[in-house]
């Protein structure tokens, strides 16, 4: 059993925590590779339908459940980890090799676990694990960005938690299964909570504010695992949802006129995770079989380039010391293999032929388009114009073509780095040459072939469009520095004033009654430290003036006393 149990893969990769700390510290990056290489044999060994239970009390869980949705999402999260470990080889800080390994195996773990508690503790680690790669570079900012990081995922772990206990309740069910369409308490307690992961509006702020400020390595691993594992939580439990699709399509658009706007590398690399998980939820809404493979392939994909596309990213960053479109301009000859590398991962973000994002992309659009929802597909279209123009077009014209007559020295950027982004833009041409190699892991069966005359011609003609458009108008988009408020704001705002009514307001109104209560306290302790004065009104004959005074002391004290025991009960 104890055997059986350390092969699940998340067991196994959450196992490596607690053992790289024993090794040297020369082998630890080598080691650290060895996890996701082993949880992806485990992954492709197991058939269908194996699984794993256990037992907590009297309640039965089931640990590991293969499915070709749970493969197809634990293949690439274990792909995911083997190139981010190789792009962080060169990195010897012990804290981030574990925080990385164990929001990995946190992934991994939701993405097999067959009942909603072996999930739920999953999820969380993930929440605990993550949060260190924000708080590993040191700054002020990147610790007040993580302890508000930290803030949104407790509780969107708590409302997912709430949802889950609830459900159970009402149905003494823990399956991880498809949710009927009914916005009961349990439901939408489980949906805000998995939204929250997803960055659904307007929840998303935690994404753009902390990825920006992690670590270069450790921002590799945060654009993986936390919103895609809640994408999978989606596909599992909110199929058809119809609501959904408006959650996705407000992120679509949200996320790109961020993208456009920003200045910075990863920030716009941040806002168009929110944008592209904004495809994968309009595909779950809809709900379809095709919808759902384009959700699961999309998702898929979405970690190879946008990996890519934050590996560029922070090579510029650690070759440069910055990621700010104002400070950088004409790399192109100095970093032109990093240029090269990203515009793989640019042109499959933007969903063109022979690169990944086209096999996945088109299928989601087309999936709206077959299932009735035309006015949908015409603004997910829309959605892939701003997607090319900041991230296919804007991004590296400022960052490694545009010379903005910047004087930059540029460290050398590690051989590990470029293993890593070789190796991921090898697999974004690999699917986007031939995509059946994906689809033979899809979830459901389809007969589709992204390379249609119409579909081929439909994206080329967009982006030639795109291409004039931006040529026109590149000297607006110049990369000045702008001060972009988003959600936020608001939230930033209403702090003081939240913090004076749940804060400040309830410490002072538990001040006041402590300080009330233990007036009234010493009170009766100096009126019963001598009883007799008590018994006078009763047993001494004095004016009835006396006896009259004495008496109403009595009531007094007694009410007091009762009205101090009542407190008691009720602040307890």
């Amino acid at each position: 059993m104890i055997t059986e149990f350390l092969t699940i893969p998340g067991v196994l990769l959450l196992l490596g925590c607690f053992l790289l700390p024993l090794l040297p510290q020369k082998v630890r990056s080598t080691a650290f590779l060895i996890f996701p290489v082993a949880a992806l044999a485990l992954i492709m060994m197991r058939p269908d339908g194996f699984t794993i239970t256990g037992v907590i009390g009297s309640y039965d869980l089931v640990l590991f459940q293969m499915d070709a949705l749970s493969r197809v999402f634990g293949m690439i999260f274990a792909i995911t980890g083997l190139t981010a470990g190789i792009y962080a080889w060169h990195i010897k800080d012990l804290s981030q090799q574990i925080a990385a390994l164990g929001y990995m195996g946190g992934a991994m773990g939701v993405a097999f676990a067959g009942d909603l508690f072996t999930l739920i503790v999953y999820w969380e680690i993930m929440a605990i694990t993550s949060v260190v790669l924000i708080w590993a570079r040191g700054t002020d900012e990147s610790i007040k960005a993580g302890m508000r990081y930290l803030i949104y995922h407790v509780l969107g772990g708590g409302l997912f938690f709430a949802g889950i206990l609830w459900h159970f309740s009402q149905t003494g069910s823990l399956a991880v299964e498809s949710l009927d369409y009914e916005f009961t308490i349990a439901n939408m307690l489980m949906l805000l909570g998995v939204s929250v992961n997803a960055a659904v509006i307007p929840f998303h702020t935690w994404l753009s504010d902390s990825y920006p400020k992690a670590t270069i390595t450790g921002a590799i691993f945060m654009a993986a695992f936390t919103t895609k594992t809640a994408v999978y939580v989606m596909i599992r439990m909110f199929p058809g949802w119809e609501i959904l699709i408006w959650f996705g399509i407000v992120m679509t658009l949200y996320g790109i006129f961020y993208a456009v706007v920003c200045k910075d590398i990863r920030e716009i690399l941040s806002y168009h995770i929110i944008s592209q998980v904004g495809y994968m939820v309009v595909a779950i809404g809809v709900g379809t079989d095709m919808a759902l493979n384009g959700s699961a392939a999309h998702a898929y994909n979405n970690l190879l380039y946008k990996g890519l596309m934050f590996m560029a990213g922070g090579a510029v960053m650690y070759a440069a010391g910055t990621s700010r479109l104002a400070k950088l301009g004409g790399l192109g000859k100095k970093m032109k293999w990093v240029f090269a590398l990203y515009v793989v991962g640019g042109f499959s973000i933007s969903g063109l032929p022979l690169f990944a994002g086209f096999i996945s992309k088109g299928m989601i659009i087309d999936g709206a388009g077959y299932a009735g929802y035309e006015g949908m597909m015409l603004l997910l279209l829309l959605a892939g114009v701003g997607t090319f123009l900041s991230v296919g077009l804007k991004l590296p014209y400022f960052t490694w073509v545009y010379d903005a007559g910047n004087k930059i020295d540029l460290k050398p950027i590690p051989i590990n780095m470029y293993i890593a982004m070789g190796l991921s833009a090898f697999l974004c041409i690999f699917y986007g040459v031939y995509p059946n190699a994906l689809y033979t892991f899809l979830p459901h069966e389809m007969d589709y072939n992204p390379y249609t005359i119409y579909h081929f011609v439909e994206i080329m003609q967009i982006s030639l469009g795109t291409f004039v458009v931006f040529w026109y108008f590149r000297e607006k988009l110049k990369g000045k520095m702008v001060l972009v408020l988003d959600l936020d704001w608001i939230y930033r705002k209403a702090a003081p004033a939240t913090r004076l009514v749940f804060v400040k307001g309830v410490n002072d109104f538990f001040g006041v009654a402590e300080k009330w209560i233990l007036n009234s306290a010493n009170y009766l302790n100096r009126k019963f430290d001598n009883p007799m004065p008590w018994l006078n009104p009763f047993t001494d004959k004095k004016n009835k003036a006396d006896r009259y005074s004495s008496s109403m002391e009595v009531i007094m004290s007694f009410i007091v006393l009762s009205f101090l025991v009542l407190s008691i009960f009720y602040l307890m």
